[in-house]
């Protein structure tokens, strides 16, 4: 790693932690719209055999995130424009500081009493049904997103930048985007979306270990290490198990447990160890992720100078 590169990375981190994400147009939420449209046009309302379906994921995937890969390669290959574009895309696929502003805006909501608005917040965050949960429900909800985007938004997004630059961290984030789509194993998404979702999966192996890593560095050691060992293959994906039972288990608190999704109860099981999550504890998880940043940088600038 350079010292170059070092640079890079703090300045976008700064650009995030000063500006956040963009307030008129993000170009994920482009990107969503525009995977909106390709859906409409290979799958729609039609329902061919299962292998077809599978095909046209396929497709999909390929045709929404390699023209995006290749302009972020030929961007930076520009020599006036190699640094800016990087410094650009690394600061536009960064989420800590947008992370934190969401789940502070439902521990503030919890604060003042506004359960209902509270609800709302926490349903920008997450894809379970949110006008029904309590008090519990919702700090649980915002716990439980803000350590899974701590992978996806910020070590994961560091970790293919580190790898393979601007091309990397772009290819990374729109493979995000589209699992968070069309990852899901309900009768729409179960064929169309199984591509998204191993792709996803492969991207995610390494960054999830060291997020994971992260989490028990800066947090209980040794619980979210337990925690880890024997309870990410109880979740659902190894990925987002080792992600989830490790921070839970650093932060010390129990997460997990039945949550409402799409009309129904879904029986998750039982992570972490300790207490039950409360408001107070949303900022305890935003604190944990700000923390766990912190090391990076600092690892990845005694990187840059070391190999400088």
């Amino acid at each position: 790693m350079s010292l170059i590169l070092s640079l890079i990375i703090l300045i976008a981190v700064f650009l995030d932690f000063l500006l956040g994400e963009p307030k008129r147009f993000h170009p994920l939420a482009g990107f969503g719209r525009l995977a909106v449209m390709v859906e409409g046009v290979l799958y729609g309302a039609r329902q061919p055999p299962a292998m077809i379906l599978k095909g046209l994921g396929i497709i999909a995937w390929f045709v929404l995130v390699l023209p995006f890969v290749y302009l972020a390669w030929w961007l930076s290959s520009i020599s006036w424009l190699h640094y800016l574009v990087d410094v650009a895309l690394l600061y536009l696929a960064l989420g800590a500081q947008s992370l934190g502003q969401h789940a502070r805006h439902v521990a503030l909501a919890l604060n003042r009493g506004s359960l209902q608005e509270a609800r709302q917040r926490v349903g920008m965050m997450v894809s379970r049904d949110s006008t029904e949960l309590d008090e519990t429900a919702i700090a649980r909800a915002t716990i439980e997103s803000v350590l899974e985007n701590g992978c996806d938004a910020v070590f994961g997004t560091l970790f293919w930048f580190i790898v393979l630059g601007a091309p990397g961290v772009v290819l990374y984030r729109l493979a995000n985007t589209l699992d968070a789509m069309w990852g899901y194993r309900n009768t729409r998404y179960q064929h169309f979306g199984w591509a998204v979702a191993r792709i996803d999966d492969l991207l995610n192996w390494a960054p999830a270990r060291l997020t994971a890593l992260t989490y028990i560095l800066i947090g209980k050691t040794r619980q979210g290490w337990r925690c880890w060992v024997e309870q990410s293959g109880n979740w659902y994906g190894l990925n987002p198990g080792v992600v989830m039972t490790s921070g839970a288990g650093a932060l010390s608190l129990t997460l997990g447990g039945p949550a409402p999704y799409h009309g129904m109860i879904k029986e998750r099981p039982i992570i972490g160890t300790g207490e039950t999550p409360a408001p107070a504890d949303i900022e305890r998880a935003v604190l944990f992720i700000q923390r766990g940043l912190w090391l990076w940088l600092l690892l990845i600038f005694a990187g840059g100078w070391l190999f400088a």
